[in-house]
């Protein structure tokens, strides 16, 4: 989906952006050691004055701590949550989203444009983890959302990494709708696109599920097996070569950090 957003404001220098950063992981932190560290709920009010954090600051806070689950709110109270348990959980502890999660965000960072982790279902693709760019203009994906792998970056990604008799089956059963005038549906391209993707690694798209969309995807494997792909989607407006040379860098660094090998 593509979507307009309001414009941002005007950017900060780089050092009061970076000090501004700073504050707000210590804060962060503070308002976790705080939490914990008292027996009973606390309200907004005494952690803010306990802490010295503006309340305007603390809310925003306090709800991206919720959000991750490092805190529960219950009415005006805030207490430790589940997620404080992940971060001492062993080995194999985290689910697939969870590992993805924290990479995707920063893939989000770096390029400013749409990230997802994509996963196959039977023949289609499904987002379980994504991360949508502030531009103005912009692609965005749901959680849960799932298209078919033909017309997908992150699909045809997974199609090339299947097993020769994996995807003849592939072909033999599914149905290739065509989404827009760019969308591949036959055969014979589809399984040329496959063969490319194959040699360098990486899928792309160009208006072929949303018009004014290029993609790029790289399937991710850990210990050898393939568990679902990374892609980056671009409005056509701010696609480039520099761009692409760069996500398709970031992409192969980021597929390699969950691999576990």
């Amino acid at each position: 989906m593509i979507t307009r957003g309001a414009p941002t404001g005007t950017a900060s220098h780089a050092s009061a952006n970076g000090s501004s950063q700073v504050k707000s992981a210590t804060r962060t932190l503070d308002i976790i050691e705080y939490v914990v560290a008292h027996e009973r709920p606390l309200v907004a009010q005494e952690i803010a004055t306990a802490l010295g954090i503006p309340v305007s600051s603390l809310s925003y806070l306090l709800a991206t701590l919720v959000d991750r689950a490092y805190l529960v709110r219950e009415g005006r109270r805030y207490s430790p949550g589940p997620g404080l348990e992940r971060l001492q959980a062993n080995r194999g502890g985290f689910t697939l989203a969870e590992r993805a999660a924290p990479l995707v965000r920063t893939l989000r960072v770096q390029l400013n444009e749409t990230t997802s982790f994509f996963i196959r279902t039977n023949w289609d693709v499904e987002a379980i983890v994504t991360e949508t760019s502030d531009h103005a203009l912009r692609y965005s994906i749901n959680i849960g959302t799932r298209q078919p792998v033909h017309a997908m970056a992150s699909g045809k990604a997974l199609l090339a990494a299947l097993p020769d008799e994996d995807l003849d089956r592939y072909f033999q059963e599914a149905q290739r709708k065509r989404f827009t005038p760019a969308t591949v549906t036959s055969e014979t391209a589809l399984r040329n696109q496959i063969n490319q993707i194959r040699r360098t690694g990486f899928a792309k798209t160009e208006s072929e599920y949303s018009i004014g969309i290029r993609g790029i995807g790289r399937a991710v494997r850990v210990e050898g097996q393939v568990v679902g792909a990374l892609s980056i989607a671009v409005p056509q407006a701010r696609y480039d070569a520099a761009l692409e040379r760069r996500a398709m860098d970031l992409l192969e660094r980021t597929a390699d950090l969950l691999d576990t090998k």
